[in-house]
């Protein structure tokens, strides 16, 4: 598996950059028990960092990739221990190991999907050497395993059971974090509907209807970049949050989507499938969620009243809609 697939299942797990939750801490509270470790960390390796999902006796909740001696682990599905990471080649130099906390000893088991992807580790520091033997490391990797097995069950909470795509939940919360590391907050949020869906169910069937659901969310998903989020809001309803939009890039991808669900085929579906678009941008002044989500909502409506399968902006709205609305191209 490359890079970029371990990347794109990591993301998929919506777990970076999320709180402390009671069943990771419990895990790492039990490894430091079971191993008497005064150091025990959840890792995830991300692209340029590595992030803590859990950091028991560490302040820090990342570090760069370049420090992580998780990178090391990602290697292999097998446990890696260094007895003593002062005189390891691989470790020697580490800041964390020359400096502050002074690592000394290192054990960690990989966090393996069941794609066989290695998203981080399980790891034990001490600041002293130590030996590690086959039991323990047995155990070790029981408990990283107990940790994926936490992994998926959140997974599937924060997605939508049929299309895969991000659940409602899981979406606020995203949008939430975004929020609060994007200052000032240059977010586009699109949201959109299937054109007549009721009548493809009538027609074709429901399994029809949810093979349309899924392939919908495939179709967008070949459009959208790593870092954007499709969710299912209900029934036929979705969301998009594009992290980093201006006003004109949410607006392109928003008509990209709606193409490529308008061009693609669908075999099980004798009838064109089309989607209404409405699409905002988050501003300085928004109190919470529904501010944007109701904006998006209102353009939306209004792509569905001027004749379907059509983008609206809420910028580009009449001011009887929203006050001081301005027009498509003075906003672009």
């Amino acid at each position: 598996m490359n890079e970029v697939e371990r990347l794109n299942i990591l993301n998929q797990y919506g777990i970076l950059d999320t709180p402390h939750e009671e069943p990771f801490e419990r895990i790492a509270a039990l490894a430091r028990l079971i191993f008497d470790a005064p150091i025990v960390l959840i890792s995830l390796v991300d692209d340029k960092r590595q992030w803590f999902k859990s950091n028991i006796g560490l302040d820090v909740r990342e570090t760069p990739r370049e420090h992580a001696i998780c990178n090391e682990t990602i290697c292999s599905d097998d446990v890696l221990v260094i007895a003593d990471a002062r005189h390891d080649i691989r470790t020697a130099k580490n800041p964390f190991v020359t400096g502050t906390p002074h690592v000394a000893f290192y054990a960690g088991a990989p966090l393996v999907t069941s794609e066989k992807a290695r998203l981080g580790s399980l790891c034990l520091m001490d600041r002293e050497p130590r030996h590690f033997d086959e039991r323990q490391m047995a155990i070790l990797q029981s408990l990283a395993a107990l940790v994926m097995r936490e992994m998926e069950l959140r997974r599937q909470i924060d997605q939508d059971w049929l299309t895969g795509a991000t659940s409602r939940m899981a979406f606020h919360g995203t949008l939430e974090r975004l929020i609060e590391r994007m200052t000032p907050p240059s977010i586009g949020l699109i949201s959109f509907d299937i054109d007549h869906f009721k009548q493809i169910n009538d027609r074709f069937g429901h399994l029809a209807g949810d093979r349309v659901l899924i392939e919908v969310v495939d179709v967008c998903r070949g459009v959208l970049r790593d870092g954007d989020v499709i969710s299912r809001m209900g029934g036929e309803e979705f969301a998009v949050l594009l992290p980093g939009a201006t006003p004109k890039s949410a607006l392109a991808v928003a008509e990209r989507l709606r193409q490529a669900i308008e061009t693609s085929r669908r075999p099980e579906v004798d009838a064109p499938v089309t989607a209404s678009f409405g699409v905002t941008m988050l501003e300085q002044s928004d109190l919470g969620l529904a501010d944007p989500l109701r904006r998006a909502d209102e353009a939306l409506y209004r792509s569905k009243g001027n004749g379907r399968n059509q983008v609206t902006c809420s910028w580009a709205m009449p001011a009887e809609i929203r006050p001081g609305g301005m027009s498509r191209q003075s906003a672009l």
